[in-house]
């Protein structure tokens, strides 16, 4: 049916996280007509809740790119074509949840490759969550240098981390056996114009109990910081347990 077709078109060139849109009948011919609808309508597409943070659901077409890309995984020439052919004409919602597949599977090679594809769309805007979570799977990954260049994007573009994300990155990269990558991104957070907050240093002290030597700088900076509050300090033995 033309309608239908019309309808399918408009969902298309409207994005569907882009607007509200309402089918309407007329003339018992089917006759379509597309209403948009302040995105302030509804509290999922509100410009205050970030598209990263949002549910990720998979259309087909996601899952049928996620199952081609890793077949084609170590097909390097077939890989290109298919992310120009198919990638490049997923929706945004198929994209995104695409990348968070793949993140969920801790595949960093495919991850990076959605992530870089993510970041050439039009409709991109630089956010923290988004480089947060790839910056979470690279720690976990013990991924060293893709994280550096990762941090070198975030850094291009102006990225603000707030204080609570910068303790659960450089925490990651300590639990990630990464401590001096965490280290300068801890350094990062220490010019950042946001004032200091009290728990994300102790989520980062938690994190440095392996490393002794880094946790009395990291202390002492607390404790110069927020004077009143005490510092909980391990057993000697702690780390042969």
């Amino acid at each position: 049916m033309a309608s239908a077709s019309l309808w399918r078109r408009a969902i298309r060139e409207l994005g569907e996280g882009s607007a509200l849109l309402r089918r309407n009948w007329c003339d018992g011919r089917g006759c379509l007509a597309c209403r948009v609808l302040s995105s302030s309508a509804s509290p999922t597409s509100s410009p205050s809740l970030s598209i990263w943070r949002r549910k990720k659901e998979m259309g087909k077409e996601g899952l049928f790119v996620v199952q081609q890309l890793k077949r084609l995984v170590s097909s390097g020439p077939r890989l290109e074509r298919f992310m120009k052919s198919h990638v490049a004409r997923l929706l945004r919602t198929d994209l995104l949840a695409v990348l968070a597949e793949f993140q969920r599977q801790d595949n960093v090679f495919l991850s990076m490759k959605i992530h870089d594809a993510v970041r050439k769309e039009i409709w991109y805007r630089p956010d923290m969550y988004f480089y947060r979570d790839m910056l979470m799977l690279l720690a976990r990954n013990k991924k060293l240098e893709e994280a550096k260049l990762v941090w070198a994007h975030l850094k291009s573009e102006d990225v603000h981390i707030d204080q609570h994300t910068y303790g659960d990155i450089v925490r990651a990269f300590l639990d990630g056996g990464l401590p001096s990558l965490a280290m300068e991104l801890y350094e990062d957070m220490r010019s950042s114009p946001d004032p200091p907050l009290s728990l994300p240093f102790r989520v980062m002290l938690k994190g440095l109990v392996p490393y002794p030597e880094l946790r009395e700088k990291v202390k002492q900076d607390f404790l110069d910081l927020f004077p009143d509050m005490i510092v909980y300090d391990p057993p000697d033995d702690v780390l042969d347990v």
